[in-house]
Parts: C-alpha cells; sequence; structure tokens
C-alpha cells in the first residue's frame, strides 16, 4: 500500500512527462488495480512487456524525483504550513511588510 501511495504522490506531480502508453499502463495497474495479466489481454502485449512497463516507469518516476524533487519541496512545504491558519498568519504578515 505504501509503495502505490508513493507512485501515486510522483505520477500526480510528473504525469506531464510521461508517454501516453506510460500514463494508461500506470492508471490501470495503479488506479484500476488490474493485473499484469489483464494489462497485457486488454493491450494484446505480453505480460512481460507490462512487467518491464511498470518497471520503468516506477524507475522514470524515481529519477524525476530525484533530479527535480517537487515531492520533496512539497512536502516541506507541507511541514512550514502544517495548518490553513498558518498559512493566513504567515499571508498577513507578508502583507504588512509589503504595505
Amino acid at each position: 500500500m505504501e509503495e502505490v501511495l508513493h507512485y501515486t504522490l510522483l505520477y500526480d506531480l510528473y504525469k506531464g512527462l510521461l508517454t501516453s502508453k506510460q500514463r494508461e499502463t500506470f492508471k490501470d495497474y495503479f488506479e484500476e488495480n488490474l493485473t499484469i495479466e489483464e494489462i497485457a489481454d486488454n493491450n494484446g502485449i505480453s505480460k512481460s512487456a507490462v512487467s518491464k512497463t511498470i518497471i520503468g516507469i516506477k524507475e522514470i518516476l524515481d529519477n524525476y524525483e530525484e533530479k527535480i524533487g517537487m515531492k520533496k519541496y512539497k512536502d516541506s512545504l507541507k511541514k512550514e504550513f502544517e495548518t490553513e491558519e498558518d498559512i493566513l498568519i504567515r499571508l498577513a504578515k507578508y502583507d504588512n511588510i509589503v504595505s
């Protein structure tokens, strides 16, 4: 379950950098919970090809995160702004400085 959450979060950030086929395979496997065999049958390809594609997608997403770091940055913002109230307080302070 943790793996699914990890890759779903990365997918949300980097899906625009994947091919349409990679996005389709990701959705089938991680969101629709189709088995490798079901994906292979639906696309007329081998289970091995599907498996390699899924492994490749994971590697690509991990590589994007390693190089770009959007998830890490987003997580750091969440720590800095724990609640909506924290954000409003920070914005009010900013408004006072700028005004």
